[in-house]
């Protein structure tokens, strides 16, 4: 792997780990687009891998800090006893929303991701991807306006349904932020606090993965070129979350109707693009 190839996978993973576009999908078929001879089954990309989620990572934090120093707090009782059981809350639905990924990936992940990774089979994963967002806007607007509700009012059924949604994100192609946000929008959250959720969901789910993928690495040996490149590449992966991230939350904040349906068309034109360039 090359430097630029690095950087342009950092960057294309920073910012649709958070955009529902499925970064996984973009790492699989944008080699095989551009035809770069890499092996992602290579025992040193897996330290780049980690990199990457654990630049994600501190961007999210880097944004959420406050969200999570409000909830720590909150606990801790200093704020009030209306403001701890909301606190209580918060931490309690972000749990039960993470248990079905850790249930469920823990059996099935590899089995699905290796099964379903080849990139024609993620190309058209990427195109159900924009289906399923395009169907989730159409569900809503034939619903009509709803009630909104912030995080604290979610039920236990909300997260854990919303749960179940960030599963298909194991079928490579299915975005984990579209597909939680599709869940959030289905509950009757609006488009800013499913978002919101779905970032908070993020931060125990990539920190999961980072911690797995550094405790896989613990026989390898890295050279110290891999590990210049994969620093490097952690760095702009970072910047780019935190950008994406800000980005995505102001945008979602000012746009309530159709919101997702940008992500949409882009999935599938990407893939179907990513068809055609592969077959050709």
């Amino acid at each position: 792997m090359t430097l630029i190839q690095a950087l342009i996978l950092a960057i294309v993973q920073g910012v649709t780990e958070l955009f529902p576009v499925s970064s996984l999908g973009h790492a699989v078929l944008l080699p095989a687009v551009l035809r770069w001879p890499l092996d992602e089954h290579d025992p040193f990309f897996l330290p780049f891998l980690t990199m990457l989620h654990f630049g994600t990572l501190i961007a999210l934090f880097g944004v959420f800090w406050q969200d999570w120093v409000a909830i720590a707090t909150g606990i801790s009782g200093i704020h009030g006893r209306a403001r701890q059981e909301q606190s209580f809350r918060i931490a309690f639905l972000i749990v039960v929303a993470t248990i079905p990924a850790v249930v469920i990936g823990g059996l099935f992940e590899h089995k699905l991701r290796t099964v379903f990774s080849s990139p024609l089979m993620v190309a058209g994963f990427l195109i159900l991807n924009g289906l399923l967002l395009l169907i989730t806007e159409w569900l809503r607007a034939y619903k009509g306006r709803q009630p909104q509700r912030p995080i604290a009012d979610m039920s236990m059924r909300d997260a854990l349904i919303i749960g179940f949604w960030q599963c298909l994100a194991f079928f490579p192609g299915i975005s984990r932020s579209g597909a939680t946000m599709n869940g959030g929008l289905l509950r009757g959250l609006n488009h800013e606090t499913a978002a919101k959720f779905s970032l908070l969901m993020a931060q125990p789910v990539v920190l999961a993965a980072t911690v797995k993928e550094a405790f896989e690495l613990r026989h390898v040996t890295v050279s110290h070129d891999m590990m210049t490149t994969s620093i490097i590449a952690a760095i702009v992966a970072g910047f780019a979350a935190l950008f994406s991230t800000i980005v995505l939350l102001r945008y979602f904040r000012d746009h309530e109707r159709w919101a997702l349906s940008p992500f949409a068309f882009y999935c599938v034109g990407a893939g179907i693009f990513a068809i055609i360039a592969i077959v050709i």
